[in-house]
Order: C-alpha cells, then sequence, then structure tokens
C-alpha cells in the first residue's frame, strides 16, 4: 500500500468544440439555396416574357398597376382585359371606337389614348357590326323587318370568313320558279330585306349557289351553270336594292357539292348563301 501523499495528481482534459466555425459551418447552405431560388424565378420570368404576346404582358401590367384603376379604352372594368372579353361573341360598350355615324370613318372614329387601334379591337368591332345586322335581320333589335313566313326561309352564322345569311328553299316556298334561275317573288322581298340590314355595314359581300342533287345521273350535270347563274340572279338583285357592284366581291356555284340536309335531293338544299366577308 502506497503511503499517503505518494499519489499521482489527476489531469483532466477539456475539449473545446467552437460549433459553426470556418467552412464547415451550414450558414452557406441557406444563402446557395436562396441562389438557386432566385436564378430558378429569374428563368421563369424570361421564359413568361418570351411566351405571351405584347397584348397578354399590358394586360398583367395593368392588373398589378395600382395608378390606373380603370383604362380611359374599355368597357368600365377593371379586371385584368380592361372590361373586355375572352370571348369574341361578347361585346361591351365604351370601346373607344364610337362615333355619330352608323359606320364610321378611319377618320372620325374615337381612338382613344393612343390615336390607333388596339390589336385585336378591330375584330371585335367588327364581330359588334356582324351581331346588329343579324339583330337587324332577326327581328330582335326593336320593330321586325320580317314577316314569319321570310324567317322560316332565313338562317345566320358567323364564321372566320365571315357572317353568312343562308336563305333556302321549303316545300311549300321555292326561291326560283320551278328548275330555272327566276327568281320568285318570295326571294325578291327576302334580299330588299337583307338589304336594309347590311346597308349600314361596308363589308364586301359574297354570293354562293347551292342546288339539291339530281335524281338520276346525267351525262351534263346542269346543276354547275344552274347554281352559278342563280348567284347571278340574285347579285343583280341586290344591286337593283341599292348595294353598290364595288361591294361584291365574288359570286360562285357550287352545284350539289356542299349539301346541308342527309338527303342529298332535299329541297332544303336549294339555297343561297350571302356572305359578309371580314376586313
Amino acid at each position: 500500500m502506497a503511503a499517503p501523499g505518494n499519489e499521482a495528481p489527476a489531469i483532466i482534459k477539456r475539449k473545446k468544440v467552437v460549433g459553426g466555425g470556418g467552412h464547415h459551418g451550414g450558414a452557406w447552405k441557406v444563402a446557395y439555396a436562396d441562389f438557386v431560388t432566385a436564378m430558378m424565378a429569374f428563368f421563369l420570368l424570361m421564359w413568361l416574357l418570351n411566351a405571351t404576346t405584347e397584348k397578354q404582358r399590358k394586360g398583367l401590367a395593368d392588373y398589378f398597376s395600382p395608378t390606373v384603376p380603370i383604362s380611359r379604352v374599355t368597357g368600365g372594368g377593371d379586371g385584368m382585359f380592361g372590361g373586355q372579353s375572352v370571348f369574341s361573341q361578347d361585346s361591351f360598350l365604351e370601346m373607344g371606337t364610337g362615333a355619330a355615324s352608323v359606320h364610321p370613318t378611319e377618320s372620325n372614329k374615337s381612338r382613344g389614348e393612343s390615336g390607333l387601334l388596339q390589336e385585336g379591337e378591330e375584330g371585335a368591332e367588327e364581330d359588334q357590326a356582324f351581331t346588329d345586322v343579324e339583330d337587324s335581320l332577326m327581328g330582335r333589335g326593336g320593330e321586325s323587318m320580317v314577316t314569319n313566313e321570310m324567317l322560316k326561309h332565313v338562317v345566320t352564322r358567323v364564321t372566320d370568313e365571315g357572317l353568312i345569311i343562308e336563305i333556302f328553299a321549303t316545300d311549300d316556298g321555292p326561291l326560283f320558279e320551278g328548275e330555272g334561275e327566276r327568281p320568285t317573288a318570295l326571294l325578291r322581298d327576302i334580299v330588299r330585306m337583307v338589304t336594309r340590314s347590311i346597308t349600314p355595314v361596308a363589308n364586301t359581300i359574297a354570293i354562293e349557289g347551292h342546288m339539291r342533287a339530281q335524281p338520276v345521273v346525267l351525262a351534263s350535270n346542269p346543276s354547275w351553270d344552274r347554281s352559278t347563274q342563280r348567284a347571278h340572279r340574285v347579285r343583280e338583285l341586290f344591286e337593283f336594292a341599292g348595294i353598290p357592284p364595288k361591294r361584291l366581291r365574288r359570286v360562285t356555284g357550287h352545284s350539289d357539292r356542299e349539301l346541308v340536309a342527309k338527303d342529298p335531293m332535299s329541297v332544303r338544299n336549294d339555297r343561297i348563301e350571302v356572305i359578309l366577308l371580314r376586313n
């Protein structure tokens, strides 16, 4: 047993640990993540700028701009599209294109701030003009201009080509006498009525003649010449009713190549299509 006082002293070594020192810390990871996020947002912004049109970017800028609550050339709304609609069949008032005349010229239209029509506004104005013609033609804009008998022979539709006014025959209401090209009194009345409806607009006009199929196969099919002759007779009726000849862009006959009824020989296929062409 060792004598007291001869024991070796105990030595305790304490190691000091400093957290986050030098390049072994984790703060750089947070900074790097922020940098990567910022770069991703930047490239996403560049892609969006390249994928959108000038009008879409202007709409987004107006939506987030608190200094312009309502655009002067709008329908009065403060939304992303300035009161306009993404649907071409919808229309709004006060689009900055008003004028006193029924069909204003380029010189007397109200253009808004820039003095020029914005992209897409001219197409919307034309669609509105087609809607006005349809309302006038079908008697929806006040006093009816047509009788019930005439309404049974007229349908309208808007296509990429323009406003199509289809005048078709029925079993008890033919448009031409017999199998010839002489127009009936009914067709003459319908042409006068259509003329009153399309006079306020200045779109050019195309006239197309269509016929039903023949019951037998003929060596010489007269439908081509007859449909063309009928279209020309309708052209003459429009000119006599007051339509300027310069507005007539084309007159064509389609024979029985564009049928609308399932039965090729149905009288419903005998028709004249008057098209207000888009500008």
